[in-house]
């Protein structure tokens, strides 16, 4: 057996593991009592919410291969993101997709230009939510009938933020002052520079931001509705970004798994039980399925 053999297979009995541990810490009968009793219309409102971010991410990553001197046609766009998602939903990292989107870019600028868009395209992504979650973790910390967060989980949240606002000004200092980060580096972020923090780009990257991260909240918010679970905004916005992070630790499948246990672990500070946090987040990764679906008839027709 070869060694990506071996670690698929130990991905795989992790993924069942992890489910084995949660369906006795959360109640199991409990959790599959709420998915029996699933409201189908707001499964297809989160399903039709995540087809809209998709699209959205493939016009973002439109915009940031256009300033990096790469020229995609939307609709291949759209249909290269579908087909990355498929990929990513089948193997664990969420990046072997999107790897193999960069390597089918690469004609028009080559294939250092390529994974430098598709790579700042997500990370575009990555800083919105995180920038989210940020925000809200603040606000409902010290606002009077905000979230309780424990010591425990408010530390080490609290330390990513602080890193990431450390980062943050090193960046901004980096852009007005290239001197400070040295010819090297200088030139390392300069792709990153240009595709997302350029006068030309920031509009549309900001927009497209708020607009890709609203979704994927929204989305969560509406499969957690889907089980009979309501979810105040304090959590949608805090939490609910955290259990989304969780996906990107490659250990499991697609993020199955280490989701439900973030949900189980998290969810419950915003008054909800364990066994209807992993009712949402089963829900959710339930949508995310269905929403690659014209993904799996592009793969299909090829």
């Amino acid at each position: 057996m070869t060694r990506a053999g071996a670690w698929r297979i130990g991905q795989l009995a992790f993924t069942a593991l992890l489910i084995a541990l949660l369906w006795t810490a959360a109640d199991g009968r409990e959790i599959l009592r709420l998915l029996s009793q699933v409201q189908p219309l707001w499964l297809l409102a989160a399903v039709a919410v995540l087809i809209c971010q998709t699209v959205l991410s493939a016009v973002r990553w439109k915009i940031t291969a256009a300033q990096l001197g790469q020229t995609l046609h939307l609709p291949h766009a759209i249909r290269e993101y579908f087909m990355s998602q498929v990929v990513n939903q089948a193997l664990p990292g969420a990046v072997v997709g999107d790897a193999a989107r960069a390597v089918r870019a690469r004609a028009q600028a080559g294939l250092a230009v390529a994974t430098q868009a598709v790579v700042l395209e997500r990370l575009a992504g990555q800083i919105a939510m995180f920038l989210t979650m940020a925000c809200a973790f603040i606000v409902t910390s010290l606002s009077v009938g905000g979230l309780d967060w424990p010591l425990p989980y408010a530390a080490p949240i609290g330390t990513a933020i602080a890193a990431g606002g450390a980062v943050a000004c090193v960046i901004a200092l980096g852009q007005l002052y290239p001197s400070i980060l040295g010819q090297k580096l200088s030139g390392w972020m300069r792709p990153f520079y240009t595709a997302l923090l350029s006068k030309q780009a920031l509009p549309a990257q900001v927009g497209l931001g708020a607009a890709i991260t609203l979704c994927n909240l929204a989305a969560f918010g509406l499969c957690a509705w889907a089980v009979g679970v309501n979810l105040s905004l304090a959590a949608i916005l805090a939490v609910v970004p955290v259990i989304l992070f969780s996906m990107l630790i490659p250990f499991t499948i697609s993020g199955w798994g280490i989701r439900e246990g973030a949900a189980a672990v998290l969810l419950p500070l915003s008054g909800t039980s364990a066994s209807e946090a992993v009712a949402a987040s089963v829900m959710f990764g339930t949508a995310i399925l269905l929403a690659v679906l014209p993904g799996l008839i592009a793969v299909l027709s090829k």
